[in-house]
């Protein structure tokens, strides 16, 4: 079955940087764009960042442009995601998602279209 794995989460003092890991089997992964997600507590989940599954395109949130960079590895089956400068509003459950051949960025960016989730993984930073 297919299955996706975070991890690299953990605690880090504001301005410091964590790298997330997401693992995938059980499914072509060059065929799958990649995208990560976050939820803080009380709050919808929301669009981070996605790489299409040809790699050609990457998507990011406003908010974290410039400080996110989201890569993949194909050879690994793994996408990643290297956050620097984190803020304390960056805390938040981390979630990686995989969408079937897909070039729609609306698609990559709203994640009702994706196939398969992670279980998450936490991220937090203290002030």
């Amino acid at each position: 079955q297919v299955q996706l794995v975070e991890s690299g989460g953990g605690l880090v003092q504001a301005g410091g940087s964590l790298r997330l890991s997401c693992a995938a089997s059980g499914l072509t992964f060059s065929s799958y764009g990649m995208g990560w997600f976050r939820q803080a507590p009380g709050k919808e989940r929301e669009f981070v960042a996605a790489k299409t599954w040809s790699g050609g395109s990457t998507y990011y949130a406003d908010f974290v442009k410039g400080r996110f960079t989201i890569s993949r590895d194909n050879a690994k089956s793994t996408v990643y995601l290297q956050m620097n400068s984190l803020k304390p509003e960056d805390t938040a459950v981390y979630y990686c998602g995989a969408l079937h051949r897909s070039y729609d960025s609306s698609y990559y960016r709203g994640g009702y279209q994706y196939s398969y989730w992670g279980q998450g993984t936490q991220v937090t930073v203290s002030s």
